[in-house]
């Protein structure tokens, strides 16, 4: 025993062991502040859906010969909109601290697999605050990314932690049953588990987790093939092709670094850029390379495992890049301790860069909220004021963002009680209008 006068290192260090999650989770929040302060919404999603959730006009549960079956993650947002829709930043502050936990999961995961504990955690927090995590934390219509892989850490988590073989299969059925109801890039979750299985080392958990995420995958796509075939879509971007998918997994892979890109669809846009995105690209998988083989490997099929339902789509979202960049910041602090000091530069420019990109996604998804904030509720007053008769025509002013206003009026049925729909019509810059549009989201009268 120590003597009485002599004291010990070992409590004043358990606090801050112990604690290491809930800084993490602080951390994202709080480095998540523009998401945190954003007065309104994104686009037209959360304000159709803040409808459904009144009305019941949505059955998420039964329509299930829709495409986008995914009615846990519609049952979620429809009852978060309920309680939450009047007042954004609190809305926003579910989605955020939801993030949050994603994070102290991936943290938690990585340490399953090895990682010291500050590299896990700075890893889950760069995942947290890149480009693709700041958009789906920011956009209430990403619910469903949150949930998918919520379900897939967990099932992580468990698989790491089973005693016998048969509670890794128990926790991959329910789990992934879970996050397919969520959302249809679950199908993701067989194949990272087979990698899970190969990075860690337990084969006979992850075998048995990976063949019960796979029965429960393949009588999920019997089930919705007809319908995933042959029920109308949602927009000409879910049409699925095998041309598309060099090109998706080329924009996925250069998105993080492109700071002035907001959505990823624009990312070949701009071929120096591009270009310079292609080199710090190439310069990781060198530095994976020194770490060793492996690394390299699990990048590599971790990404394409990941992105592989999404792939064939014929456009990219930034939503879609979700598990991609969680799968990434785990692979690159695994490699870090084993590779060169220029490989470790590598690394370390691109999460520099991806965090910078991220702080820009979150202050352009704040801006458009601000808009937002303005702009419904003076267009709801318009549209009241003028009564029955023909559409309302808006045209954007000078300066004003025409996608947000396009987004801001694309279906929505009713706003703070007023029946919308088709009695708005947004019009060009040179048409004949009642109303412009200025850069702050009000209304200016023509007449």
């Amino acid at each position: 025993m120590l003597p009485a006068s002599a004291p010990s290192s070992t409590p004043s260090r358990l606090p801050l062991v112990a604690a290491w999650p809930l800084l993490l989770a602080i951390a994202a929040l709080l480095l998540s502040w523009p998401l945190l302060r954003n007065p309104g919404y994104f686009s037209h999603d959360e304000l159709q859906w803040a409808v459904f959730a009144t009305d019941g006009s949505a059955a998420p549960w039964r329509d299930t010969h829709a495409f986008q079956y995914r009615p846990l993650a519609f049952s979620t947002w429809m009852a978060l909109s309920r309680a939450l829709f009047a007042t954004p930043m609190q809305f926003h502050l579910v989605l955020v601290a939801w993030g949050a936990a994603n994070a102290v999961l991936l943290a938690l995961l990585g340490r399953g697999f090895g990682l010291r504990r500050w590299p896990a955690a700075l890893a889950a927090l760069g995942f947290a605050l890149g480009p693709f995590a700041a958009y789906v934390h920011g956009w209430v219509g990403c619910i469903a990314d949150l949930l998918w892989l919520s379900c897939a850490l967990l099932l992580g988590l468990a698989v790491q932690r089973a005693r016998h073989p048969w509670q890794a299969a128990l926790a991959a059925a329910v789990l992934t049953a879970a996050a397919l109801l969520a959302k249809e890039a679950a199908l993701a979750i067989p194949p990272l588990l087979w990698l899970g299985g190969w990075w860690q080392g337990r084969p006979r958990a992850w075998r048995a987790a990976w063949l019960a995420a796979a029965a429960v995958a393949a009588a999920w796509l019997a089930w919705r093939w007809d319908a995933l075939l042959h029920a109308p879509q949602a927009g000409a971007q879910y049409a699925l092709s095998a041309w598309h998918v060099p090109r998706r997994w080329l924009e996925y892979q250069l998105f993080p670094p492109l700071l002035p890109t907001f959505e990823i669809g624009n990312s070949l846009r701009r071929l120096p850029l591009a270009l310079a995105a292609a080199l710090v690209w190439l310069g990781v998988l060198a530095a994976l390379w020194r770490a060793g083989r492996r690394w390299p490997a699990l990048w590599l099929l971790g990404g394409l495992a990941t992105l592989l339902p999404v792939l064939p789509l014929a456009t990219s979202a930034n939503q879609y890049g979700y598990g991609y960049s969680a799968l990434a910041a785990l692979v690159l602090a695994g490699a870090w301790p084993h590779t060169s000091r220029a490989g470790r530069a590598a690394i370390a420019l691109l999460a520099v860069l991806a965090v910078l990109h991220g702080a820009l996604v979150m202050r352009q998804i704040r801006q458009v909220g601000r808009l937002q904030a303005v702009f419904s509720p003076a267009l709801a007053a318009a549209v009241a004021a003028r009564g029955d008769g023909p559409p309302l025509r808006l045209r954007p002013g000078p300066g004003a963002r025409g996608w947000v206003f396009r987004r801001l009026t694309h279906q929505i049925p009713r706003y703070a009680g007023v029946a919308i729909g088709a009695r708005v019509q947004l019009v060009g810059t040179d048409a004949p209008a009642e109303f412009e549009i200025t850069p702050d989201g009000r209304l200016h009268p023509l007449r």
